[in-house]
């Protein structure tokens, strides 16, 4: 288990994601906090992804090797450690080194453990969607009034997780910096077809539904483009197309309103460097620490074009209305030091490069 260290106890101590069971009718609202303000008493159990993905607009969104117990693990330990929050864990012989025996699968039967177990509040860190236990599972109603799960709405993270369809919102709106985007199915993605559509290469070529950089690739031909497309429709029927950025990646993590703080409030935000063919590889192959950081105070103030993303980033969640920390992938234009950056990537799950920014903030705040 690497990467427990302190950030997350700034999200605990924020107590920023207690919400209630979703159910299709139920609504969210500040009314499901914990009439307690200690987090004393609060009984987390972690769950990770043993339940696979249904298959939504024809796409499977394919489970991560261990179903994230690794972050998982990293979250129950610094709750324990770090915030001195009670964990309920399957496992009494618990190590630090190991991922094993820190969390819940998110079965029905996982979930009922954790709660035969003492639960109070269940952290879904896993890949939601409509029909997710936590939404749909009969044996939990009895227990809705008593448990609360930290995390997304299952309903809203399905509707999200549809890049194009987010990306579609945002341009609509007309207040953010978007890149120019295609949209191919396995239907209209002809080389014929692609060639009339005067694309500008380089192009980034990904799934509307995927996992990190999983599918990503940069295509510098239209030859390159047509095989990639051909490898992506044997899992994803569509398949978005995207201007090519050339300048800095950064990601910013939004955090939503607390009773404290009305307002969604960005964290630090996170430079990337060391890309792979022009694309930031997937944490599962190299650790975010090994190419990426949070900027300093006084890197942000020196160039404005961050501040401006970031309160970009904090209208996306608002529009959203994310109920939980939501990651946003941002990238300059052009290489120019100036160039503005555009908004490309929205992540419902934010887990590894949310914790580079929160543990920078975090030892901001003891310095002061």
């Amino acid at each position: 288990m690497l990467g427990a260290t302190q950030p997350l106890r700034y999200l605990a101590l924020y107590r920023l994601l207690t919400l209630p069971r979703i159910s299709q009718k139920r609504l969210l609202s500040s009314e499901a906090l914990p009439k307690s303000n200690s987090l004393n008493a609060l009984r987390v159990a972690v769950l990770y992804q043993a339940v696979d993905s249904p298959v939504i607009d024809g796409v499977r969104k394919l489970r991560k090797p261990g179903g994230y117990q690794d972050s998982g693990a990293d979250i129950a330990f610094v709750l324990r450690s770090q915030c001195k929050i009670n964990v309920v864990t399957p496992s009494s012989v618990l190590s630090p080194n190991e991922d094993a025996g820190w969390c819940f699968p998110d079965t029905v039967e996982g979930i009922l453990n954790a709660i035969q177990r003492g639960a109070t509040h269940l952290w879904a860190n896993t890949i939601l969607f409509a029909s997710h236990p936590l939404q749909t599972s009969s044996l939990l109603e009895k227990h809705e009034d008593k448990i609360r799960v930290i995390g997304q709405p299952p309903l809203l993270v399905e509707k999200f997780d549809n890049k194009s369809f987010v990306n579609s919102r945002l341009r609509a709106n007309g207040s953010f910096s978007m890149p120019r985007e295609w949209t191919v199915s396995w239907q209209t993605g002809s080389k014929p077809f692609l060639k009339k559509q005067n694309l500008p290469f380089p192009i980034v070529a990904k799934p509307v539904r995927g996992r990190g950089s999983q599918g990503v690739k940069v295509c510098f031909s239209l030859d390159e483009l047509d095989d990639h497309l051909q490898s992506l429709f044997r899992y994803s029927p569509t398949v978005m197309l995207e201007e090519y950025l050339s300048g800095e990646e950064a990601t910013i993590t939004v955090m939503p309103p607390v009773a404290d703080m009305s307002n969604y409030r960005a964290l630090p935000v996170v430079t990337r460097f060391n890309h792979e063919n022009g694309v930031a590889p997937y944490n599962g192959v190299v650790a975010v620490t090994a190419n990426s950081r949070a900027l300093t105070q006084g890197e942000v103030e020196k160039d404005g074009r961050y501040n401006e993303a970031s309160r970009q980033c904090e209208r996306v969640a608002e529009l959203m209305q994310a109920t939980a920390p939501i990651r946003i992938d941002i990238r300059r234009f052009n290489q120019d030091s100036g160039s503005a950056f555009a908004l490309f990537d929205i992540n419902m799950k934010p887990v590894s490069l949310m914790r580079l920014a929160m543990s920078f903030l975090f030892e901001e705040d003891a310095s002061d």
